[in-house]
């Protein structure tokens, strides 16, 4: 999310000055690719890159197919193959083996609906949502692009209703599953490919504890675009001055910290105040609630301490509460700075949310990203 935050950033900076631009998105992979399906990149007239489609080998050749697209004011579909061997044909060396679909979409300001349009809507909310972008591999010239934004129920679009219908249901459901998907649509005796975009919000994190410890580990959570909340009981530590990164920073004791924020079962917990009793009395208010990873620096036998004694007080705790909770908290790097084990830290969640193992990818014999979904067929 942070990178299309970015993008829409560029695009407000890009009309301020007067310049034209267009979005570069990914939208289909085959094989081996530095970048997935709903990897973007806003590029402006004058060869200003916002994003990235890849680790850097595409960026020069999509800067001058957008530069086509911005001149043409057409949606170009590019389709990058480096399944053979001798990629240098190609003149991008990608160091991959697969298939890359970008599909360039210049920005038309005039238009009710536009890419940026939809993007800024993404960002304006902590919600789902999902994007519709639908493209033909066999018409170069008919690219409908981005095309529906789904979310709180609402579906904003500019298809027609006959469209609408054939792709409504598969929107809905990977609302519903959140996941994405792809899918086949015939319409007017042609045929569409559509990626179906799952985007969640960026993660919430909220951080007990404002320790110098915590000064790097918002640092990183800041460039990540996590949405982050430092929370402590001391007035003189917890304050905007030392954290100016955190998008939020609350004084409060223990018992008013959860009706102080707007947390579901999607936010994410670190208990790092080195004060025990604060992070048992919050510890209490937590585990019980749902939420699905709560982290606790210090030995476990601290955690072990706090578990004793939240039974000890009458309270019942089973497997689903105990399997959220991380500690000790982190990813076993051998950390011991504090910017060191704020790495190891963010590697766990991001391996939380991810569903990942959090090894080393050497030991992976599967394909580092997964494999994307077969097209299914509708109309």
């Amino acid at each position: 999310m942070k990178e299309i935050r970015d993008i829409v950033r560029a695009f407000d900076q890009a009309q301020r000055d007067g310049k034209r631009s267009a979005l570069a998105t990914v939208v289909h992979v085959e094989g081996s690719s530095y970048r997935r399906p709903g990897a973007r990149m806003l590029v402006t007239e004058d060869g200003e890159l916002t994003g990235a489609i890849s680790g850097g080998c595409l960026e020069g050749d999509a800067l001058r197919k957008a530069l086509y697209a911005i001149n043409e004011q057409e949606n170009k579909l590019v389709t990058y193959d480096t399944t053979d061997e001798d990629d240098v044909q190609f003149g991008v060396q990608l160091g991959c083996n697969g298939i890359v679909q970008i599909l360039f979409e210049p920005i038309d300001e005039g238009k009710e609906y536009h890419p940026i349009r939809f993007l800024r809507e993404l960002i304006g909310a902590r919600r789902d949502a999902v994007l519709l972008t639908l493209f033909s591999l066999d018409r170069p010239a008919e690219q409908p692009g981005t095309c529906l934004l789904y979310a709180d129920g609402m579906m904003n679009t500019a298809l027609p209703g006959d469209w609408l219908e054939l792709a409504a249901g598969d929107v809905r459901e990977a609302a519903l599953t959140r996941a994405s998907e792809f899918k086949e649509y015939g319409w007017n005796n042609k045929r569409y490919k559509g990626f179906v975009e799952f985007l969640p919000p960026p993660p919430a994190l909220v951080i007990v504890g404002a320790g110098n410890d915590v000064l790097p580990l918002v640092d990183m959570t800041s460039m990540l675009g996590w949405h982050t909340t430092v929370v402590d009981g001391r007035p003189l530590h917890a304050t905007v001055q030392r954290f100016k990164k955190a998008d939020k920073v609350l004084v409060s004791r223990p018992e008013n910290v959860l009706w102080q924020l707007q947390a579901d079962a999607q936010t994410l917990f670190l208990l790092m105040t080195h004060n025990y009793n604060y992070d048992l009395a919050l510890l209490k208010d937590l585990i019980t609630k749902g939420f699905f990873y709560i982290g606790v620096l210090g030995p476990r036998k601290k955690l072990d301490r706090m578990l004793d004694e939240l039974r000890a007080g009458g309270m019942t705790l089973g497997e689903e509460h105990l399997a959220a909770i991380h500690s000790p908290v982190g990813l076993d790097i051998g950390a011991e700075t504090a910017e060191e084990i704020a790495v190891s830290i963010v590697s766990e969640i991001k391996a939380v949310l991810s569903g990942a193992a959090g090894g080393s990818l050497k030991e992976k014999s599967d394909p580092i990203h997964s494999r994307p979904a077969v097209y299914s067929s509708h109309g």
